[in-house]
C-alpha cells in the first residue's frame, strides 16, 4: 500500500527534481504546451496549478513565492501579467495531461501537457522573434 506517499520521486535526487520541475515548468509557461513522459507530466499538472494559483493571487508575496519556483524572470512576468488575468474566472484545472503513445527508443509512455485555453500562438513565439530579428539584423 502506498499510504502517506506524496509525490513521485522519478528516480531522482530532491535538488535534481527541483530543478526538473522548475525548468519543465517555465518550459509550460513559455510555450504553454509541453510533450514529456507521463509520470513527470502528472507531476508538473500538480506544479503547474500551485503557480497559476500564484499569478491569479497578484501580489508581491506570491510574486516572491513563484520566482523562487522557477528559474527565470520573464516566466514569472508571463505567469502574473498573462496566465494570471486569463485564469481569474476559472476555480481551477488549468492544465490538461493527453496520453500521446509510446517513445520510440525505450517505450516510455508519453505525455502532452498544455494549459487549458491556450494561445496556439505561444508555441514557438521566441524562435519567430529571434528569426524575425536575425533578419531585421542581415538587412
Amino acid at each position: 500500500m502506498r499510504h502517506a506517499r506524496g509525490y513521485r520521486r522519478l528516480n531522482r535526487t530532491h535538488e535534481h527534481r527541483k530543478a526538473l520541475f522548475a525548468n519543465i515548468a517555465g518550459s509550460l509557461i513559455e510555450h504553454e504546451q509541453i510533450k514529456t513522459t507521463l509520470p513527470k507530466a502528472k507531476e508538473l499538472k500538480r506544479i503547474a496549478d500551485k503557480l497559476i494559483t500564484l499569478g491569479k493571487r497578484g501580489d508581491l508575496h506570491a510574486r516572491r513565492q513563484a520566482a523562487a519556483r522557477l528559474k527565470q524572470d520573464a516566466h514569472v512576468a508571463k505567469l502574473f501579467d498573462v496566465l494570471g488575468p486569463r485564469y481569474a474566472e476559472r476555480q481551477g484545472g488549468y492544465v490538461r495531461v493527453l496520453k500521446a503513445g509510446f517513445r520510440y527508443g525505450d517505450m516510455a509512455p508519453m505525455a502532452i501537457v498544455e494549459l487549458v485555453d491556450r494561445d496556439p500562438d505561444a508555441k514557438g513565439a521566441a524562435d519567430r522573434a529571434r528569426e524575425a530579428e536575425a533578419e531585421g539584423a542581415e538587412e
